[in-house]
């Protein structure tokens, strides 16, 4: 066995009505002012009242900031620093998806007292020093595995974006409150589904890092996954299936924090960047075309996970692979995803150009079991067209 290195979010809470609880949770870290990073969407439904009341009721200051946009700018981030300086907060709370979460990880960093870097300073993979204050995230949608992860995602120009990898970006504690989830939109609760289990699979099947830790991981998430995300879909007042695909987004954002993801993230930015497609709906379109592309590499490994998926035998690893995409084709279309990209606006004029946006984030591209091309991945963007 290859060394490896494992690291993941200190401490885990799945508990149902524990967002009630972050008071508490937050003066167990040395919490006195606490600033909860969210967005205008979770701003406007009741999510929060119940924890604006526990923090009134504890004698407790909280400010909240919920101006975080998805992809958010950095701009954003700077505004969310402002208020975290104004108000004095000593620990951040990240509350909705991908994007408050990521967004909280860096003001948690860049609003200590102690820190000594800008933004612009940290973008890349471990130029991000601590300390930072502490930070408990808590998200709200089943997908993005933010709460697990030494990531921080910012749109920096009209199109591109730059992350922030650093191991002091993971929080020192994420609540699964399956309860949060419960009034998701079913299309919500469809993409940010397919993105874990995107998420789970190419941590599988990454060319880097992949440890028998995020393969745990990964099987478990899909497992998870792939067993409730259509109840959750179609009878979203399921708590325990909300629960469980809660988990499995976790446990899959566990997984390629260890052992990053690659193409289908690849091809899946660009769709964000110049169409404004929700990231997990990005994954999802690209997800089987990027799966078709590097099964000549990567069928052993596909048809190591297609029993978790699918009850077709099959008796090589060629038809195994088959057999996982032809699950996923037939999960995608059960909970109503579009599947080209066509029909989620995007311009059949534009495809050399996010061919060519793609190529941009070689971060992701050199953890693909095979090698994309700007002709492989304008071919992919074409098939899926």
């Amino acid at each position: 066995m290859a060394g490896f290195e494992f690291a993941t979010t200190h401490r885990v809470l799945v508990e149902a009505g524990a967002a009630g609880r972050l008071p508490e949770l937050s003066r167990q870290l040395g919490a006195n002012r606490v600033l909860l990073v969210t967005d205008p969407g979770i701003r406007r439904t009741p999510l929060l009242e119940p924890v604006i009341r526990a923090f009134e009721q504890a004698g407790m200051p909280l400010h909240v900031f919920d101006q975080v946009s998805a992809d958010p700018a950095d701009t954003v981030v700077q505004a969310a620093l402002q208020q975290a300086g104004a108000v004095q907060a000593d620990l951040v709370i990240g509350f909705g998806g991908g994007s408050s979460m990521d967004v909280a990880k860096l003001v948690a960093l860049l609003a200590d007292p102690r820190s000594h870097q800008a933004l612009e300073e940290i973008y890349g993979v471990g130029v991000a020093e601590g300390p930072r204050l502490p930070l408990i995230q808590v998200p709200t949608t089943a997908g993005t595995g933010s709460e697990v992860t030494p990531v921080a995602i910012v749109t920096t120009g009209a199109t591109t974006k730059a992350g922030v990898v650093s191991p002091v970006l993971l929080p020192d504690l994420a609540v699964l409150d399956a309860e949060l989830t419960l009034g998701l939109p079913a299309p919500v609760t469809a993409a940010t589904g397919i993105d874990a289990m995107v998420h789970a699979i190419e941590a599988y099947t990454s060319a880097h890092k992949k440890n028998p830790y995020s393969d745990m991981l990964a099987r478990e998430a899909l497992r998870l996954l792939a067993g409730n995300l259509s109840e959750a879909v179609h009878n979203g007042s399921n708590t325990a299936a909300r629960e469980a695909c809660l988990l499995g987004a976790m446990m899959a954002g566990q997984a390629f924090a260890n052992a990053p993801v690659a193409a289908v993230h690849a091809l899946a930015y660009p769709l964000g960047g110049h169409f404004h497609i929700p990231h997990g709906l990005s994954n999802s379109l690209v997800l089987p075309e990027v799966l078709r592309f590097n099964a000549p590499q990567a069928a052993a490994l596909y048809a190591e996970l297609a029993p978790i998926l699918s009850d077709e035998p099959f008796s090589t690893a060629e038809q195994g692979a088959a057999t996982l995409i032809d699950a996923l084709d037939a999960l995608i279309a059960d909970v109503q995803l579009p599947v080209r990209l066509r029909d989620a606006g995007v311009t059949e004029d534009s495809l050399e150009t996010l061919a060519a946006d793609a190529m941009l984030q070689q971060r992701l591209l050199v953890n693909n079991p095979r090698e994309v091309s700007e002709a492989d991945a304008l071919a992919i963007y074409k098939a899926v067209y």
